[in-house]
This record gives structure tokens, sequence and C-alpha cells, in this order.
């Protein structure tokens, strides 16, 4: 292979792998190999005003895409800021390479300004992190961090590239990069005892993470929980991995306190853990998850989630979609007619008491908007009624997901993803990220007033670069999440019930989100009122590029 410098085969192997993307926000010590992008026209520089949207923004391309997205990073500053955005991407198993660029080895012992450990920085955020110290080794080293990213369980790397080893030759040769295939299947007598174990069972349940979606066993859980006649829970559940509409769909366990999935969880007498660990609560329980003597089965891709925080009985290390698929044949051959029967009789009966209630809630819904109240739930109707049946929504609306989704629920893989890791502001880019993905489809990004000022400054880049993406700010002038958890320690510690803490407060003074918008180059508009809902959905369908609904949730403290 013919000498070259390091930093122009560096993007030469990314071109091989067919990025088309790369999310960042430049600096000094990566001017060499930015500057040579111009050599490289099929890969386009998307970019960000702060690290932060930075990786929002590849997070979003690589949930939609489900392969490898690259990220620029300047030095230690700039990795610094996107740190809490990368942390988002690892739990949320975001597949990203990320490039962040450093002086130069000669200047290790000066403790030089911008200096840092970019290694040690990057590590507790990552799946891997290291340091490229030999240009001939670049592009080695390339190709391990997109096997490493792109390998489940999926999850972001990064690689350290000082500039006086990008600017040095390079006899390396561009060759594609390995990635293993992973759809291994447990053995027929380990299927036999995982079926053994839960055939018996007349409370069943299954939690349900996104390995489901990532290895595509939606439909094979569709199908055990139809034979099994199981419940199916999410934990650290952000995909469609199961149809909202599926009878056997109830919702998702806590996600801040683990009392409250111990509540269903405690009382089920058969357990099937698939595709995350038990249980990611911000406060989980620390024992008594499932009731003695219960048996639990856990199917995973990832070891470390099998028996991570509770024992279990079986864990079985295979691909989820072929592990259900064989467990669900072998469940109904070991259960028989009169199980079966019995199965799909508690599966029908449990889905018409959800049903019920759903009705009911969208009952409660109609007399809160004949009322004239808030406009939450008529923006969420016309968004039924209007969008395309493709669209693509980004789920960071958090307090007012429930009255959103009752509308817009989430049935189809790729249809909707939702924030993960606890990160506010990955709303609004993870929304651009997934229009890149996804031009032809029309995409929707739900924020909070609170999230959406995390990394607002998005709005910029869309407009930029032409990214018509769609976005609803959830309006309620407040941390509405915060007075949420506040109560309910309130409630835990035997706290009387007092005034919100005047720092959850986001009402003085009241933000101008259309305005904010408008000084971005983004179109917007304030919807107030139940009656606005139906135009101010067709203004934003119907415009061209970036637009911004700031919708109303709730009444300020004033």
């Amino acid at each position: 292979m013919d000498a070259r410098p390091a930093r122009t085969a560096l993007l030469e192997q990314l071109q091989a792998e067919g990025v088309r993307y790369m999310f960042g926000n430049p600096g000094t010590v990566e001017q060499g190999f930015l500057d040579e992008l111009r050599s490289f026209p099929s890969i386009r520089y998307v970019l960000a005003l702060q690290e932060a949207t930075a990786v929002g923004m590849a997070d979003g391309h690589a949930r939609a895409t489900r392969t490898p997205a690259v990220l620029q990073l300047h030095s230690g500053v700039g990795l610094g800021n996107g740190i809490g955005m990368l942390y988002q991407a690892m739990r949320g198993h975001a597949p990203i390479v990320t490039l962040v660029g450093e002086a130069g080895l000669r200047y290790d012992s000066m403790d030089a300004q911008m200096a840092a450990d970019l290694v040690g920085m990057a590590r507790p955020v990552t799946k891997w992190a290291t340091r490229v110290v030999d240009p001939d080794s670049t592009l080695r080293v390339l190709r391990r961090a997109f096997k490493v990213a792109g390998t489940p369980p999926y999850g972001p790397v990064l690689v350290v590239l000082p500039a006086d080893v990008m600017d040095r030759d390079t006899h390396e040769a561009v060759v594609p990069v390995s990635y293993p295939d992973t759809r291994s299947a447990p053995g027929a007598r380990t299927v036999e005892r995982a079926a053994a174990l839960l055939s018996g069972a007349e409370r069943p349940v299954v939690v349900a993470g996104d390995g489901v979606h990532f290895a595509g066993a939606q439909p094979e859980l569709a199908r055990l929980a139809e034979v099994w006649g199981a419940d199916v829970y999410g934990a650290d559940w952000a995909e469609v991995n199961l149809s909202a509409e599926h009878p056997a769909y109830a919702g998702q366990l806590g996600h801040m306190f683990g009392e409250q999935s111990r509540r269903i969880t405690g009382v089920a007498d058969g357990v099937l853990i698939v595709g995350t660990y038990a249980l990611p609560e911000v406060y989980p329980a620390l024992g008594g998850v499932f009731a003695d003597g219960v048996p639990v089965v856990h199917i995973d891709l990832d070891t470390d989630a099998i028996a991570k925080n509770h024992p279990v009985d079986l864990g079985i290390a295979a691909d989820p979609k072929t592990t259900l698929g064989l467990l669900a044949g072998e469940l109904g051959r070991q259960m028989g007619p009169d199980r079966r029967a019995a199965a799909a009789e508690r599966l029908r009966r449990r889905a018409a008491e959800r049903a019920d209630a759903l009705a009911g809630l969208k009952e409660r819904d109609c007399f809160a908007a004949d009322a004239g109240q808030l406009p939450t739930v008529a923006l969420a109707q016309q968004l039924a009624r209007q969008l395309p049946p493709d669209a693509l929504l980004f789920d960071e609306a958090l307090t007012a997901s429930p009255e959103i989704f009752r509308y817009l629920p989430p049935t189809v893989p790729g249809q909707w993803m939702q924030t993960r890791g606890g990160s506010l502001g990955v709303g609004i880019p993870g929304a651009l990220g997934a229009q890149l993905a996804h031009p032809d489809r029309t995409v929707v990004a739900f924020t909070g007033d609170g999230g959406s000022m995390y990394t607002f400054q998005a709005l910029w880049t869309a407009a930029r670069h032409g990214i018509p993406a769609k976005f609803v700010v959830c309006n309620n002038g407040s941390y509405r999440l915060l007075e949420y958890n506040i109560e309910e320690y309130w409630r835990d510690q035997d706290i009387p019930a007092h005034e919100q803490p005047e720092i959850f407060d986001l009402s003085r003074p009241p933000i101008d989100f259309t305005g904010l918008a408008a000084s971005l180059g983004v179109a917007a508009v304030r919807v107030e009122k139940p009656g606005q809902a139906e135009a101010a959905v067709a203004q934003a369908l119907a415009h061209p590029g970036p637009f911004l609904i700031d919708l109303v949730t709730a009444k300020g403290r004033g």
C-alpha cells in the first residue's frame, strides 16, 4: 500500500465502511483530518454548536440504523462536555465510534493546555477506549473500534487521535471491518430444561428489554407470550420490543423505585427475563424481587446481564430471536392442550382488563378536552390523525408521555425510540440523527421544557443542514418529574406533603420557545388551547424544514 498520512488513511477507512455522516464540533487539534474531509465528499460533517448535541445526534443515528455512527469531539474539554450524553449512549447500547483529537504524543510530559487523560475520562462511559500511538496501527485500531461498538451488546467506544501521529505516514491497507455472527442457539436440552422450569406457571411474567429489539426478536417474543399466557413488562425498554397493542403488553416496570417493580415481579410464579437485566431502577430493590422458589430463566447475548443482581435458575447466553422461538415451541409441547387453553383464556382476560382501563383513560381525556383544558390530548389526537403511518417518534416527553402515547401507541419496530440513561436533552438532537438516517420519513421529537434547554441549540444544526424534523416541547414550566419523585420520597419517608422546592420551577421568567426557535432559524408556533392543535400540526407537517410546537401541558406557578 502506498504511504499517505494516517489522517488520510483514517478517512479512507471510514469511507470504505460506508460512513455518511460525522457528527461533531471542531477543534484545533483535529484540524488535520477535518481539513482532509474536503477530499471525501461522501462523508458529510454535521456541525453542532456544543458537544452534547453532537453526541445526541450520533446516538439517534446509531439507534435508528443499528450500525456504528461516527462522532468527533475536541480534546479534553470537548470530551468533558460530551460525557453525560456518552453515558446516555452507553445505557442505551448505541453503537458510536468516538474520535477525539489531542495535541500529540510529543507533548505528554508537558502538562500542556487542554491536556488530559482522555482514555481514563472515557472508560466509565464506553465499552472500550484506547489511544493510537503509532500511525501503522491507525486503521487496525479503527476497525477494532467499529467491531466492538457494532457487536452485541452494542455501545459507544473511543479512539484518541494524537495530531503528530495522524500527520505521519502509514502503509496500512483499508480492509473491511470483521463483525462476528452472534446468532447462536442453545442446545436442545437447555431449551427443554427452560420449558420444564416455566411450563407450570399460572401467573407468568416476562421481563423484556431492548436486547429483543437488537435481535429482531419481536415476533418470537409475541409468540412466546401467547403460548405461555404471560404478561410482558418492559425494563430498560426504549424501543418497540412488543407492540403496545399486543394482548400481552402490560407496560413498563418502575424506572425510579424498585418497590414499584417488586409489586409486579414478586407475585409471579414463573419469570422469564430476556434482553435486559434485573432490574434497572434508580433506587432498585436489594432483594425479594422474585418470590421464594419461583423459577427464573434469563436469556441474553450479554453475559454480564445474566444473574447480574439476582440469582436465576437458568441463564442462557444465546441469541434472543432464536432462543425465544425454540422455547415457545417447547413450552407449547410441554404444556399440552389444557394448559395452553388456560393460558389463552388468561391472556384474553388480562387483555380485556387493560383495554377497559385504556378506554376509561380516553373517556376522561374527552371530558378534559370538552372542558377546554390543556391541549396535550388534543395535540396527540391530531398527530395520530395527521401523521403518516411510517412516522418515527423520539420520546423524551417524560411526564407528558402517557397522555401523548395513548393516541400514538408504539406498535412497529423502528417506529418509536425513548430516551435512555436519565440524561436530559437527547430528544431534539436524537431526532436529528434519526431523521438523517431516514430522510424519507417524518420524524417527530417530544421533549420537555427543562430537557430541551440542555440542547436547544441543536435547532441551529437542523436549520443549517436543512434537517426537516419536527419538535414538540411539552411545556409545564417546571422539572415536573422531580416534583413527582419528591412526592414519592415524602411518602416513603413519612414526610408530610408541603410546597414543592422553588428550584424545580422554570416558569419565572417564562422561556419564549417560539422566539428562541426563530432566532436559530426554525419556524415555531405555540399551542395553549385544544382548538389550536389541528392547525398547528397541519402547519408543522406542511412546513418543508424543521418546525417546533411549544405545547403548554401545565400552567406555570406564575
